[in-house]
C-alpha cells in the first residue's frame, strides 16, 4: 500500500510517527520529573514546618516555663494554677492554628496525636494510633512519612516520636492526686494519666496538602506537551512548504515535461533555477533531451536520404 502512496504523503505519514513518538515520550519524562520535583516541593514544605513547631515548643519549654516559674515561686506546687500556655504541645498547635488562619494555609494541619491525651482533640485517629504504634514497637525509628489519600484530596504527611522525656512532665500525668487541680478542673481525671518516663505516647505528625501541587504539576506537564506539539506542528507545515516548492513541484513539472518529450515534444525546458540535486537533475534531463533530439534529427536525416 505505502509504495502507491505519494511522496508527499509518505514524508507525512512519517513526520506524524514521529510527532506521537516525541509527544508521547517527552510527555511521560516531563510526568516523571515534574512529579518527583512536585514530591520534594510538599515534603520539604511538611519538614519544614515539623522542625518549626519543635522549635516552638523548645521555646515554650526552655523560655516560657522557665519565667512563668519566677513569676510564680509555687509553680512546682502541687497547688500550683495549671496553665496551658506553658505546655509545649499546646503552644506549638495554637501557633500551628493561627496559621491555618491564612488563606493559604488553611489544608495543613498539626497534631500532636496521642493514644491518652489530656485534651480530647489530641486524641489519635486509627490512622494516627497504627503510627504511634509503630513508634513504641520501632525503637530506633525516629520518623516516617509517606502520600495518603483522604476525602479532601492527597496529602503528604511527615510523623516523629512523642516521648515522655523529663521527669517534670509527669507531674501532670503520673496520677491524678498529684496534678494540678485546676488541670483537674479543666480535662477531668480521666485522660492523660499513667504515663512513664522515656514512654512514647504519641507522635508529632504534620499534613500538608498535596492535590494542588501535583495538579499544578500535570497542568505544567500538559502545557509544555501543547507548547511541543504545536512547535512540531509548525516545523511539518514549514517541512511541507519547503519540500513542496524545492522538491515536490519541480519533480511533478519535470515528470510531466519527461511525458512530453517521451511522445515527441522537445518545446519545453527543465527548469534549472538550483545548484542542488533537483538542479543537478534537470540539467541532466535537458542534456538527454538535447541528446535525444540530436538522435531524432539524425534518424529523420537518414530516412531523407
Amino acid at each position: 500500500m505505502l509504495k502507491n502512496l505519494k511522496l508527499g504523503v509518505k514524508l507525512n505519514l512519517l513526520l506524524i510517527i514521529i510527532l506521537v513518538g516525541v509527544i508521547v515520550t517527552s510527555g511521560v519524562t516531563l510526568s516523571l520529573i515534574l512529579e518527583n520535583y512536585a514530591e520534594n516541593i510538599v515534603a520539604s514544605q511538611a519538614f519544614i514546618l515539623i522542625e518549626t513547631m519543635g522549635s516552638v515548643r523548645e521555646y515554650t519549654n526552655d523560655q516560657v516555663r522557665p519565667q512563668m516559674a519566677s513569676f510564680s515561686p509555687d509553680l512546682e506546687d502541687n497547688n500550683k494554677e495549671f496553665l496551658r500556655e506553658t505546655i509545649p504541645a499546646y503552644s506549638a498547635r495554637e501557633v500551628f492554628d493561627n496559621l491555618r488562619n491564612r488563606q493559604h494555609y488553611r489544608d495543613f494541619f498539626y497534631k500532636e496525636a496521642t493514644l491518652n491525651p489530656t485534651n480530647p482533640r489530641d486524641k489519635a485517629d486509627s490512622f494516627e494510633t497504627a503510627i504511634v504504634e509503630e513508634f513504641r514497637n520501632e525503637k530506633e525509628l525516629s520518623e516516617t512519612s509517606g502520600f495518603r489519600d483522604i476525602p479532601g484530596g492527597k496529602i503528604f504527611y511527615v510523623a516523629r516520636p512523642l516521648a515522655v522525656e523529663q521527669a517534670s512532665c509527669l507531674q501532670c500525668h503520673s496520677t491524678p492526686d498529684v496534678a494540678p487541680p485546676s488541670q483537674i478542673q479543666t480535662y477531668g481525671n480521666k485522660n492523660g494519666f499513667g504515663w512513664e518516663l522515656n514512654e512514647i505516647v504519641g507522635a508529632r505528625i504534620v499534613s500538608v496538602p498535596a492535590s494542588r501541587v501535583f495538579d499544578a504539576a500535570r497542568n505544567l506537564n500538559f502545557l509544555v506537551s501543547g507548547i511541543i506539539a504545536l512547535f512540531l506542528l509548525i516545523a511539518i507545515l514549514l517541512l511541507n512548504l519547503f519540500l513542496k516548492f524545492t522538491i515536490t513541484n519541480p519533480l511533478v513539472s519535470m515528470a510531466r515535461l519527461s511525458k512530453k518529450v517521451s511522445t515527441g515534444d522537445m518545446r519545453g525546458e527543465f527548469e534549472q533555477q538550483t545548484n542542488d540535486e533537483i538542479g543537478i537533475l534537470a540539467a541532466s534531463l535537458n542534456r538527454m533531451k538535447v541528446s535525444l533530439q540530436m538522435a531524432m534529427d539524425m534518424l529523420d536525416q537518414k530516412s531523407d536520404q
